[in-house]
């Protein structure tokens, strides 16, 4: 795991742990993924589920997407969602607050594949450049992505060609997240 992608967010998930613990909720928690079985769940009451991210052990890949639409992706999408498991964590990136999307376990991790195949088979019949996204905002339009030409993090308009770059390359992005915690 020293990628720096991998690093970077390893480092943002501990940040996240402690701002979990700092605030007096330990393990952070949610109720959308009760029932749901992961190896990083800590507890699951049938209300609410407790869990921590976990390195993914043997590490992940996103071969089905690869070969799905015959496109090499960045290194640095694949290390982003094949690192470790975790609940996605909520954080804010200067003042735009999202959720960073992550693989919570082996299944959701087909079915993350899936999504963005059809991502990507879109953007293709629209023209666009190939973009992963990493990241959703309140709103039904727009996602923080990661560029698949350039490995810049941009935040992107759905199906148009507007793309504002939030940074240079994704470890730069997470290192710049501050988490934040949102009770379930």
């Amino acid at each position: 795991m020293n990628h720096p992608v991998a690093v970077a967010l390893s480092d943002f998930s501990s940040l996240f742990l402690q701002a979990w613990r700092d605030t007096g909720h330990g393990f952070p928690r949610s109720e959308d993924l009760v029932g749901l079985e992961s190896p990083c769940v800590e507890h699951d009451s049938g209300d609410e589920v407790t869990w921590k991210p976990i390195t993914r052990q043997p590490q992940g890949d996103l071969a089905g997407v690869e070969k799905g639409i015959e496109i090499e992706l960045h290194k640095d999408i694949i290390d982003f969602y094949s690192t470790q498991f975790s609940g996605d964590m909520a954080a804010k990136f200067g003042e735009i607050e999202l959720d960073l999307l992550q693989v919570f376990s082996e299944q959701d991790g087909v079915r993350l594949q899936e999504n963005i195949l059809g991502h990507l088979v879109t953007q293709r019949r629209l023209k666009l450049k190939p973009t992963v996204f990493i990241g959703v905002i309140d709103s039904a339009d727009k996602v923080i992505a990661i560029c698949n030409l350039t490995g810049e993090v941009i935040l992107e308009t759905l199906g148009k060609n507007e793309r504002d770059v939030l940074a240079k390359d994704v470890a730069s992005f997470l290192q710049q997240l501050v988490p934040v915690v949102r009770e379930a």
